[in-house]
């Protein structure tokens, strides 16, 4: 999530265990994992995680050491910190500005200026705001890497810059929204799909194909489909029949299927609508708020020109006899990930509800094994939030990963196949580095054993879809462990390692206090009571990370976030083992020392790590992508990391990354000032590199592609995509 739209209210009330504790206790018996458990642990997962632990006194091992000298190099010189208004890359690298927002998709648009006023139909054909996640779809196996469908998220808007010409967005804090502001601002909103292609000289444009090119946006006719279609959940003015929803709404991360479709997941989009204050339990749990929105659009309903309550529906507050009479039920059918084909730009999106319905970060395939089922991993980037897991009842098929050139194919029937019928899971991590995965269903039974799900949330003892409206309260009660704001995944697809950010944590106390409760403490089993805080341990040892004038501690947090790291012994298990990748630090000098347990140096400090993608070369070998979202730091801008995992374990110390790996883990890009770094995946040929420069403050440069030229002078600001490559044209990073 980008860190313009966090929202910090604690949503998370029950008293499950939060995983800073259960790191502290993992931390504490490494010991003890050296005997039968830690034997246990080598039987699964090889060479992986706490398997590889001996006790050289520099933390590593012999085989650990075999598997480095076999890994891939980084091949470029880690760059330095930068505080300025351009993209830095390596030596011998060059980085162009792609697609900035209100890059005319068709001939609809005008070209972008300083000066443009933008209209609804304006912006319904240009690239929409703020960029995010993205991913390639390739029009032939033989053009792959320089043709191919771009598909990416415009999470939200910045109001300042898109009505800059007329001075800011029309009462923006109080008073009615014009009617075509409010559209605009919709409009500006969703997924931008584009037809992009390489030149002979190396250089990438925007190709007018408008037999691809298109915008979905908060407007778009959407279907759902699972548990929740056709329920009475779903059911609202504008579909009676809960089959429908329009639009898709502040989407950060992604995903992509192996049969060529693209996931877009919907984040922070509560707080676009609003609700009265006694609404239901789902509302308040997942963050719809009474008052005003957070762009105040359910103001321009009653306007003249209103069709089909297109702003109303942003007011959840019951005004008619039923559901069908107005549009308490519209949140209900937000908050899942949609499945869009981006071959076929005639088709209706279509939100899987069966993945679970809450502030999805992203959604990340697991390792493929034919015979076996598909598994898809998703986060919910709030403070003391879940990471789950869906499961398809339908076991993979090879012939089911469509060729790209294959024309004809209902790409949105494979999801119909795998992607409506299966099992959410919630994650819960233990003390001695094993996990499991707690099935969400209506018979699953409550931490407590003495209810199921479904009874414990006040549901018919069938009722699936009540369960997926009220994902996050199930969670809570199934006893999974509250994380440290889950945002993007990304997974080895040979050995199906999965790797996922933990952003960061404010909700941090001293070392030795109790946690602190949103109710009385007690251990309440029901929806809605749980940790308000947690405090610091071992392995997030944020003791001194602010400070107050006086230069005394003046708070306790998990600033700067780490990354974890699990293995399943196959897709559809619900048992995993688990270590912490890398801790982020940022060495201050006001930094205590146990704080930087990763041993970060001058060449990778990071903080607030949150993109993240596993680029996978020959020989099993990989690259992890880690991005910050920090909006800049007393070290750098936020940043793009490289880091091989192959071989890497953290035997005695705290994490993977350590002391002594660190020539493993690489500064590799950094953007613009006030910009967070995020979306990004490489070309199949491995020679460019995508990635997304999202809320800039003064760039890109407005007569330059050139994305390393610095901004002289003041500029409207654009979100744009940028694409690396070497200067020789080889393989980035290697």
């Amino acid at each position: 999530m980008s860190e313009e739209i966090e929202d910090h209210r604690l949503f998370n009330q029950s008293e499950n265990e939060p995983f800073s504790s259960v790191l502290e206790r993992r931390i504490a018996r490494r010991s003890v994992l050296r005997g039968g458990l830690g034997v246990a642990a080598a039987t699964m997962l090889g060479g992986f995680g706490l398997a590889g632990c001996s006790s050289d006194s520099d933390g590593g091992n012999d085989d650990a050491d075999d598997d480095m000298a076999a890994a891939m190099r980084l091949a470029f010189e880690a760059i330095a910190g930068s505080q300025q208004d351009a993209v830095v890359v390596p030596a011998g690298y060059t980085a162009q500005v792609l697609i900035p927002w209100g890059t005319p998709i068709n001939a609809s648009a005008p070209a972008f200026s300083e000066e443009l006023n933008f209209t609804p139909e304006i912006q319904a054909n240009t690239v929409g705001m703020h960029h995010d996640g993205m991913y390639h779809f390739p029009l032939s196996e033989e053009t792959a890497s320089s043709d191919f469908l771009l598909a990416m998220n415009n999470e939200y808007i910045d109001q300042g810059a898109l009505w800059a010409p007329q001075g800011g967005a029309t009462n923006a804090s109080s008073g009615v929204r014009p009617a075509d502001e409010v559209r605009t601002e919709i409009n500006a909103h969703g997924v931008t799909i584009v037809r992009i292609t390489k030149d002979d000289n190396g250089s990438w444009g925007l190709a007018d194909d408008t037999s691809y090119n298109r915008r979905i946006t908060t407007a778009t006719p959407i279907d759902l489909a699972g548990p929740v279609a056709g329920s009475a959940y779903a059911v609202t003015a504008y579909s009676p029949t809960g089959m429908a929803t329009r639009g898709t709404n502040n989407n950060c991360a992604n995903g992509y299927t192996p049969w060529g479709t693209y996931l877009t997941c919907e984040e922070n989009w509560p707080a676009v609508f609003i609700k009265d204050s006694d609404r239901e339990i789902d509302d308040n749990r997942i963050g719809v708020s009474s008052g005003r929105g957070r762009y105040a659009w359910e103001t321009a309903a009653g306007d003249a020109t209103e069709v089909d309550g297109e702003f109303a529906r942003f007011n959840a507050t019951p005004s008619g006899a039923t559901a069908a009479d107005d549009y308490r039920n519209e949140p209900r059918t937000y908050g899942y990930n949609v499945e869009i084909d981006p071959y076929t730009n005639t088709s209706r999106p279509v939100k899987r509800t069966a993945m679970g319905r809450f502030r999805h970060e992203g959604c990340w395939v697991g390792k493929l094994v034919e015979g076996e089922p598909v598994v898809f991993y998703s986060g919910h980037d709030a403070r003391n939030e879940y990471i789950y897991k869906y499961v398809s009842d339908v076991m993979w098929s090879a012939a089911d990963a469509v060729d790209p050139a294959a024309t004809g194919v209902d790409r949105l029937a494979l999801g119909d196949k795998y992607l409506d019928n299966g099992t959410l899971y919630a994650a819960r991590f233990n003390a001695d580095g094993s996990g499991e995965w707690l099935a969400l269903t209506p018979e699953a039974m409550t931490q407590a054993g003495d209810q199921t799900l479904a009874a414990a949330l006040g549901l018919e003892a069938d009722d699936l879809a009540g369960i997926i409206i009220n994902t996050c309260d199930a969670a809570d009660l199934a006893g999974a462990t509250p994380m440290d704001r889950p945002e993007w995944g990304a997974v080895d697809p040979v050995s199906g390692d999965v790797y996922m950010t933990l952003t960061n944590n404010s909700d941090r106390t001293a070392e030795g206090t109790d946690p602190t409760y949103t109710n009385d403490g007690s251990n309440i089993e029901e929806a809605g009571v749980g940790f308000a805080s947690a405090p610091v341990n071992a392995a997030n040892p944020r003791t001194l990370t602010t400070f107050d004038d006086d230069d005394e501690p003046d708070g306790e947090n998990n600033r700067d976030g780490h990354v974890i790291r699990w293995r399943e012994p196959a897709p559809g298990e619900t048992t995993f083992n688990w270590d912490i990748f890398v801790f982020g630090a940022l060495g201050l000098d006001n930094e205590p020392d146990d704080y930087n347990q990763s041993g970060l140096t001058a060449q990778n400090y990071f903080s607030s790590c949150d993109g993240l993608w596993y680029d996978d070369r020959e020989d099993g070998n990989g690259i992890l992508w880690i991005q910050t979202d920090t909006g800049g730091t007393e070290v750098t801008n936020d940043q793009v990391l490289a880091v091989v995992p192959q071989g890497l374990n953290s035997g005695d110390s705290a994490s993977v990354i350590n002391a002594g790996n660190q020539e493993q883990l690489k500064r590799f890009a950094v953007g613009p000032n006030g910009c967070e770094v995020t979306g990004i995946f490489a070309t199949p040929d491995k020679t460019a590199l995508f990635i997304n420069i999202q809320h800039p403050g003064n760039w890109p440069a407005s007569d330059s592609d050139d994305a390393t030229a610095e901004t002289s002078g003041s500029v409207r600001p654009r979100a744009s995509t940028v694409v690396i490559q070497k200067s020789d044209g080889g393989q980035i990073a290697v």
